[in-house]
């Protein structure tokens, strides 16, 4: 990264309301917060007085339960798109080309051209598709944002290895998968996984998430991480948020039980709803106007996300899965009742 980079670099836009009067569906994070999790992070202040332990040993054992590694691979870092700067940054040289996935998170095309590389865009139905020896990095959402899509386990490990044979790294990242029982790819040779806690357990402002990494990369992400890079209190309740199974296992049953009663509801009221398995749905609104669908949301008082902003989405919204009774708001609002 340098200054006239950075200065030309735009910020991305993304949902998310702080208006505590707003019922927000514009950001796809859990309305839950796992139990214990308020009296873990103020007891955390008591050791805040000193430095946090380096490497902070007890986070990452809870990380490497929660996604199926060795405690030495996981790379802690504050949030899921920290694990994804540090990994482009060291991938990433002036001028050279990474596989970008669209409609998905606009802040990997960002990261890119932070470190002056080249950002080649590839349908996100196509990316396991690319051949990774024309790229110096290939990225993956999985479940893809905005459109709530997860590539299939056997086809994702296919293309991790044409990625490794091609010496090219694969960056995952996986902020939603922990909302699905599918597998990680944590721990995979040449694979870069990111997770943040951030949508999971309810806690964006928390910032605690961390990259899993072997080999050569581990070794690379784990010089180059700052030194305390996480404080006490979202080391402690990092830990703490990520060994509540139950909690994990109530929020992809609640979560998987409303998307599909959403879907359905939606679809019978004219909109395109394509499957998810994400904690979200991308809706297609066919002859409404997008503006008019949003205002209409903003003036009941719900914040939703125009899904235009995403590279080569036009005429879509993107709405978060909530609690029965908010989702059920919703509804009312967007089928004009």
């Amino acid at each position: 990264m340098n200054f006239d980079t950075a200065r030309d670099t735009p910020r991305t836009p993304h949902g998310s309301s702080d208006d505590p009067d707003v019922l927000d569906f514009s950001a796809n994070t859990n309305p839950h917060v796992p139990d214990g999790a308020g009296a873990v992070y103020r007891d955390a202040f008591g050791v805040a007085e000193t430095y946090p332990a380096e490497p902070p040993a007890e986070y990452r054992r809870a990380a490497a339960e929660y996604v199926g590694c060795d405690p030495d691979a996981v790379i802690p870092t504050p949030g899921g798109l920290a694990a994804i700067r540090l990994t482009i940054d060291l991938a990433v040289e002036p001028g050279e080309s990474v596989a970008v996935p669209f409609p998905s998170f606009g802040e990997y095309a960002r990261e890119v051209r932070l470190q002056g590389g080249e950002p080649s865009f590839v349908p996100q139905a196509e990316i396991l598709e690319t051949d990774p020896a024309e790229h110096a990095l290939a990225i993956v959402c999985n479940p893809n944002n905005p459109t709530g899509n997860a590539y299939g386990d056997d086809d994702l490990r296919a293309f991790a290895g044409r990625c490794r044979d091609a010496e090219t790294p694969l960056l995952v990242d996986e902020a939603f998968l922990g909302f699905t029982d599918r597998p990680s790819l944590a721990g995979a040779d040449g694979v870069v996984v990111a997770r943040s806690l951030t949508k999971l357990f309810g806690l964006p402002g928390i910032r605690a998430g961390f990259a899993v990494a072997t080999g050569e990369w581990g070794e690379a992400l784990a010089n180059a991480r700052r030194t305390w890079n996480l404080g006490a209190p979202a080391l402690a309740t990092g830990a703490h948020c990520m060994r509540q199974a139950e909690f994990v296992e109530r929020t992809r049953q609640r979560v998987a039980a409303e998307r599909e009663r959403m879907r359905a509801s939606l679809s019978e009221s004219g909109y395109g709803v394509p499957p998810s398995d994400a904690p979200y749905l991308l809706l297609d609104v066919g002859d409404r106007a997008v503006d008019a669908v949003v205002e209409g949301a903003e003036a009941a008082g719900i914040a939703i996300r125009d899904a235009r902003t995403f590279r080569g989405l036009e005429g879509h919204v993107r709405v978060a899965i909530r609690t029965p009774a908010e989702n059920d708001r919703l509804l009312e609002v967007l089928r004009g009742r």
